[in-house]
């Protein structure tokens, strides 16, 4: 049972850093173009010479 005391505050911590890092992805347009990357991979490079 002592355990629970240190692990609920942890996966508190953790949970609340993955929601801040969402927050810094969104807020820095991270999520702006999903389906560019994935349609840029079939292009051909020109300049690949």
């Amino acid at each position: 049972m002592n355990v629970l005391v240190i692990l609920i505050p942890v996966s508190l911590i953790l949970g609340g850093a993955g929601l801040a890092a969402f927050i810094w992805g969104l807020s820095h347009n991270q999520y702006e173009d999903p389906e560019g990357n994935a349609a840029r991979i079939l292009l051909d490079d020109e300049d690949a010479g």
